[in-house]
């Protein structure tokens, strides 16, 4: 009971939060001078062209860009009626976007889980790599296996995602016929789901899951790493040492233990890192993500585009915040202790 109370409280806590981001998320987008239509409009009439200005005029007024900056935004959330009435965030209603001259939720629809399926898999990747390597390295430190890794990991942090996807692109092609760009074939974009598109699409994620993995695998690595050496050198190791227990059942039962917590913690800083850091990745290997989506929108000041995508990431941020959390208070008894306490 008292797991499931905290996770309803973080669940609360996160919409909260959620609703803070939209109205910061939304002020910063409308701070730049002018918008997408406004900057239409001028060079509309600059040409001469009154037709284009007349329909980038009925335009504001259906999107309420003419009303108040307050207004805007509880019509974008869908806390007050616009033009249509009740059509918000909150509805279910994403808004348009101006440079595509589509409903944002067609543009982001496939996109959204193909972003979520690419930084997932690399999530997976990061603990896959990190656990494994990072506690060897302490168990073995000051050994060649140590230093290996150490060199391994610091490859990683200082190879640029960018230059490391342009190796890849290149011998992976060459050298085990990986194929060369996107998330799948093209002849499967806007197809519906089938074993032959799933096969396609994970045939394209080795590449972008390695790239964009790499990094945050190797930060994890050296954290745990250090962690694990500081605990293995407090007196209960040497204690247990002493009373016969293997060293291998000690380091999985106690330091392992206490140096998973920054390791769980991490979550909810991975999740958006990667979707931030993973732009130009997929700018350079052609990925359906909504990272070049959202570079496009912020250069053309579409908002509506730009706020949803924004919003996405937060949401990440926060389920990724909310799920360590939890975790964490399922694996340290202290936690749970403390927050019995309180």
């Amino acid at each position: 009971m008292l797991i499931l109370r905290y996770a309803i409280y973080r669940f609360a806590t996160m919409l909260l939060t959620l609703l803070v981001v939209s109205v910061m998320v939304f002020v910063i987008i409308n701070l730049p001078p002018g918008d997408y239509l406004s900057n239409q409009i001028a060079e509309l009439r600059a040409s001469g062209q009154d037709a284009g200005v007349a329909k980038a005029e009925f335009l504001r007024k259906e999107y309420a860009l003419d009303r108040q900056l307050w207004e805007q935004y509880m019509i974008w959330v869908g806390f007050m009626p616009g033009p249509n009435g009740f059509a918000g965030l909150v509805q279910g209603n994403f808004g348009w976007s101006f440079e595509f001259d589509r409903p944002v939720s067609e543009i982001v629809g496939e996109s959204l889980w193909l972003t979520v399926l690419v930084n997932l898999a690399a999530v997976l990747f990061v603990y896959m790599v990190a656990l494994p390597l990072g506690v060897l390295a302490a168990a073995k430190s000051k050994t060649w296996v140590d230093y290996t890794s150490a060199f391994v990991g610091y490859l990683g942090l200082a190879t640029p995602n960018f230059l490391l996807a342009l190796i890849l692109f290149y011998y992976g092609h060459k050298y085990f016929d990986l194929p060369i760009g996107g998330l799948m074939d093209p002849a499967y974009e806007g197809q519906p789901m089938g074993w032959d598109k799933a096969r396609s699409i994970l045939i394209h994620l080795i590449v972008p899951t390695f790239v964009i993995g790499t990094s945050g695998a190797s930060a994890m690595m050296q954290r745990l790493r250090a962690n694990m050496l500081d605990e293995l050198g407090k007196p209960y190791v040497e204690t247990a040492i002493a009373k016969g227990m293997s060293p291998s059942r000690m380091l999985t039962k106690y330091p392992l233990r206490v140096a998973f917590n920054p390791f769980v913690a991490d979550i909810g800083n991975l999740l958006p890192a990667m979707v931030s850091g993973s732009v130009l990745v997929s700018v350079v290997l052609g990925l359906q993500t909504i990272g070049p989506t959202l570079l496009t929108a912020l250069k053309t000041q579409d908002q509506f585009l730009s706020a949803f995508v924004l919003m996405f990431v937060a949401l990440l941020t926060l389920m990724g915040t909310m799920i360590s959390d939890v975790l964490l208070v399922l694996l340290d008894p202290r936690i749970r202790y403390a927050g019995r306490d309180a």
